[in-house]
Order: structure tokens, then C-alpha cells, then sequence
């Protein structure tokens, strides 16, 4: 069964902070439609040769940037590293038991939280975080190719799970 694609193509006359907004938007989204109908064992799979690459993980980690550049880098925010911290690629690593479901739910508050931020912020103000003094447009095209690079992931690891492509 296909999922549902509610995605819509950002507004082709909007102005730039619109546009950045829609086309994360849509990066976001297509996170979901990307693993819809994995089981877990398809999602915590690992189909290549790095450790990192499972669908859980991409999603575990997407999270986690998001988390790293809006609260972090933009607003200052100091934050634990993820688990665990020793770990190389940690934000990757899916603890045993966690589920795609739960995955998938903390990805979206956070980018809900991510937008919250984005909100407030002026595209040329410069992160509060003083080792990346970036502004919040370069967070913005960053966070879109970040996701759309892992979307790209998505889809490979989604067509040698199930032949599954497109969309």
C-alpha cells in the first residue's frame, strides 16, 4: 500500500523566508513517506557495509540535527550529546528496543520545536552558539540539504529492503 503524500510544492512566487520553510517542510515530510510500512526489523536493518546507514538511524539522527542547529548552534542552547557519547556517530545509533514509531514522533517535535525557533529568528542574524557564527539562512540551506541528502539515503536503503521507489 502506497503511502499517503500530503506534501505540497512550495509557492513558487513566496518570498525567501517562506520558501525556506516550505521546501524543509518538504524535505521533512518525505522523511515519513520515505519509511511508511516499514516493519522494525526492515527499519533497524542494516544493508550496507557502514553501521550507520538503517532507516531507524536516519531518523535518529535527522532529529538530532535538528536538535544540534536550531536549539544549539541558533539559540545557544547547551545540550547533552547524545547516547552514547563515547560512541562515534552516536546521533545514528538506535538503543535496542526503540522503536520507529517512537522515532518518528520525537523527529516531528522536534522540527516542530525547529520551527518555533526559526519563527523568531531574522534569516541574517548569527547564532547565539559563538563556534558557529552562522545565520539563521545558512542553518535554514543547510538543514534542507542535510535532510534531502538523507532522504536520498532513505530511498536507497528502501528500494534493497522491498523494491519500494519513487516518491
Amino acid at each position: 500500500m502506497d503511502p499517503v503524500d500530503d506534501r505540497h510544492d512550495p509557492e513558487g512566487r513566496g518570498d525567501e523566508r517562506q520558501m525556506l520553510a516550505q521546501w524543509l517542510d518538504v524535505q521533512r515530510q518525505t522523511v515519513f513517506i520515505k519509511v511508511a510500512g516499514l516493519s522494525e526489523d526492515q527499519a533497524t536493518r542494516r544493508l550496507v557495509g557502514s553501521p550507520l546507514t538503517t532507516c531507524s538511524g536516519i531518523v535518529r539522527h535527522l532529529r538530532y540535527v535538528e536538535r544540534w542547529w536550531f536549539r544549539q548552534v541558533l539559540e545557544g542552547e547547551a545540550l547533552a550529546p547524545p547516547e552514547p557519547a563515547d560512541q562515534p556517530h552516536a546521533p545514528f545509533r538506535v538503543p535496542p528496543g526503540v522503536q520507529l514509531a517512537d522515532l518518528l514522533a520525537d523527529y516531528r517535535a522536534e522540527y516542530r520545536h525547529s520551527e518555533q525557533i526559526f519563527a523568531n529568528w531574522d534569516l541574517d542574524a548569527v547564532a547565539r552558539n559563538p563556534s558557529r557564527p552562522v545565520s539563521c539562512r545558512w542553518v535554514m540551506v543547510h538543514m534542507i540539504e542535510e535532510t534531502a541528502r538523507h532522504n536520498g539515503h532513505l530511498d536507497i536503503l528502501r528500494e534493497l529492503l522491498d523494491g519500494t521507489t519513487g516518491y
